[in-house]
């Protein structure tokens, strides 16, 4: 089918259709040796109701064989197993994991035996590490000349504790990467149009970034609410860890505003399934 994106150019990514699965990529990863990728979409699932279709979470209410069948099609269409999944625990931290052999499979095909990992980061071919989402920032790293991947889950708690820098450092002493060889990229989540938030919130932020970046991170309603944009917080954290502008791809695609093809916590008021993020190295 053809998806007709609301506010949105979908500049920076492709649409792919595989096996009757829709999900998205990033121009600048396929161009990159050796990496596996995607965003899930709700399309190609079997769930039904307010999961419909492609929902990816066991715990929201949805029928377990249906999430495993979801999984089946999904990582058909984008050219893995189920099995080589590895799944983040997602509590709003910043903690990030390095991900082994050890652990393929957790949260799929076994229980995961950690909890608390919003980030997760490695360079074993093969490994696939999964990440969840429903209007929070998916954060994809790719380290092509140490051959090291990660993926964090930033909602505006993450952003705040920039978990994105976080990330960095960590495959920086893990796998000796360099942030200028590293390409990132900000996933498909809320806009600012859509992301409204109280005081509390932005007290935080003004807290954490430099008060030049203000005007470009939030901006102040008359009822004293305010509109955040998470998409230009993370870029900013990107750049200030040291990855080349050039080399970060935005998503320009937001969750709330497409509820039919993209799950929403806002859009939806909670009654939803989850998106996954998928990234691993071929193992070649």
């Amino acid at each position: 089918m053809e998806i007709k994106w609301h506010n949105s150019a979908l500049k920076g990514m492709n649409v792919k259709e595989r096996e009757g699965v829709t999900y998205l990529t990033y121009p600048a990863f396929e161009a990159l040796p050796g990496i596996v990728h995607g965003f899930s979409t709700r399309l190609g699932g079997v769930s039904s109701g307010i999961y419909s279709s492609m929902n990816l979470s066991f715990t929201r209410g949805d029928e377990e064989e249906a999430v495993r069948e979801n999984y089946r099609r999904l990582a058909a269409a984008m050219g893995f197993a189920p099995e080589d999944i590895v799944t983040s625990d997602q509590t709003h931290t910043t903690n990030v994991r390095v991900v082994t052999e050890e652990d393929r499979g957790n949260g799929i095909t076994r229980p995961r035996p950690y909890t608390d990992v919003d980030g997760m980061i490695t360079n074993v071919p093969g490994l696939v590490l999964a990440t969840f989402y429903a209007d929070c920032v998916p954060l994809y790293f790719v380290d092509p000349v140490h051959r090291a991947v990660g993926l964090s889950h930033s909602g505006w708690r993450g952003t705040v504790g920039k978990i994105g820098e976080v990330t960095i450092r960590k495959m920086e002493a893990e796998f000796g990467s360099c942030p200028e060889d590293i390409y990132a990229a900000v996933g498909p989540s809320i806009c600012q149009d859509c992301y409204e938030v109280s005081e509390d919130v932005i007290d935080q932020f003004r807290a954490a970034f430099d008060k030049k970046h203000w005007n470009s991170l939030f901006y102040a309603k008359p009822d004293g609410k305010y509109q955040l944009n998470l998409w230009e917080a993370n870029r900013r954290i990107l750049i200030d860890s040291g990855i080349r502008e050039e080399h970060i791809s935005m998503p320009n695609l937001c969750t709330c505003c497409n509820p039919e093809f993209l799950f929403s916590h806002r859009a939806s008021k909670g009654k939803r399934g989850n998106l996954g993020a998928f990234l691993g190295l071929l193992d070649v």
